[in-house]
């Protein structure tokens, strides 16, 4: 059983689960758990450590279109390093003062490999779920995909880079530090509670695109009981993908599929588009339309297939 069975299984018994984040009054309150071997490539500093985290939580209140008020985080790990656990708290700390929220503290205990759980909390009269989207509705997308992807690729790149001894030398040891301070940067996500706010009140239909935005449309379709036709060429790929990319398929799979991107994936009625563009803090991209269910889910007019990012499943397809 992969998560998205879990997780449907849990649906099932509790209703308040199934969105990016539950919702109690008016309070958003989610939680996320990240591992070394899986979610941190080697190179990825603690600081980015500790801003990845609680930002994929604080990611999950923005597409919400919540208000993010705070957050804590669980720190377990073989050891207690003094500057690791400084690093990452100060990630942390930044990453929530980026969105104007507060990074509160949390739980500290010994684990075989490094692991952390956050929990993020946000304030919302108003939520925006899953399941609002209507057939002639506008599908768009905040910022850029693909970030995520390329970072991992360059870590790869880095970690290549090394001697036979674990060692880099010479023009090759600044090429691998160029690479993992890159891969780093990219790593360290904007959650995007300003644009969720700003499109709450004209998105009927949103979530994050942390399993990719290829698996997000599917499962914004279920949950909506609707279709959607996207527009391959509007898809706004990062340039970082471009740097480490190797074919146009790579690049698509790596933009679309890899995940963990933690854009905002909505659905915007045609008459408050133009609006939304104008109000949204970044950049938002229409890549589509919604269509009736029966239409499935298509990129182009081909059927694009339900691929992603699950944890307990490895999608090894091109």
């Amino acid at each position: 059983m992969d998560e998205r069975e879990a997780l449907a299984r849990i649906a099932a018994t509790l209703p308040d689960a199934g969105d990016d984040a539950a919702v109690v009054g008016s309070t958003v309150i989610t939680t996320d758990m990240l591992h070394d071997r899986t979610d941190f490539p080697a190179g990825t500093t603690r600081y980015t450590a500790g801003w990845r985290a609680v930002g994929a939580s604080l990611s999950d209140v923005a597409a919400m279109g919540a208000d993010a008020t705070a957050a804590v985080a669980v720190y377990a790990d073989v050891e207690f390093d003094p500057a690791a656990l400084s690093a990452f708290v100060d990630g942390a700390a930044d990453v929530c003062a980026s969105v104007d929220a507060r990074y509160v503290g949390g739980d500290l205990d010994r684990h075989s490999e490094f692991t952390t759980a956050t929990t993020a909390i946000g304030e919302t009269d108003d939520p925006v779920r899953r399941s609002g989207a209507t057939s002639g509705e506008a599908v768009c997308v905040t910022g850029t995909l693909g970030r995520s992807a390329a970072a991992v690729e360059l870590f790869d790149a880095a970690r290549e880079a090394d001697t036979a001894d674990g060692s880099v030398r010479g023009a090759d040891e600044e090429v691998a530090s160029d690479r993992l301070d890159r891969a780093n940067e990219l790593f360290r996500f904007p959650p995007r509670v300003g644009a969720g706010r700003a499109l709450a009140g004209h998105a009927t239909a949103m979530m994050d695109s942390s399993d990719g935005l290829a698996r997000s449309v599917h499962q914004l379709a279920e949950a909506s009981d609707v279709g959607f036709a996207l527009d391959r060429a509007a898809v706004p790929i990062d340039p970082a993908v471009d740097d480490v990319a190797g074919t146009a398929a790579d690049r698509w799979r790596l933009a679309t599929r890899f995940g963990e991107d933690f854009e905002l994936v909505c659905t915007i009625p045609e008459a408050a588009l133009e609006r939304a563009v104008d109000r949204c803090p970044v950049d938002l991209t229409r890549i589509g339309s919604v269509v009736p269910a029966d239409q499935g889910v298509t990129v182009g007019g081909d059927p694009l297939p339900d691929r992603g990012y699950t944890h307990g499943d490895v999608d090894e397809d091109a």
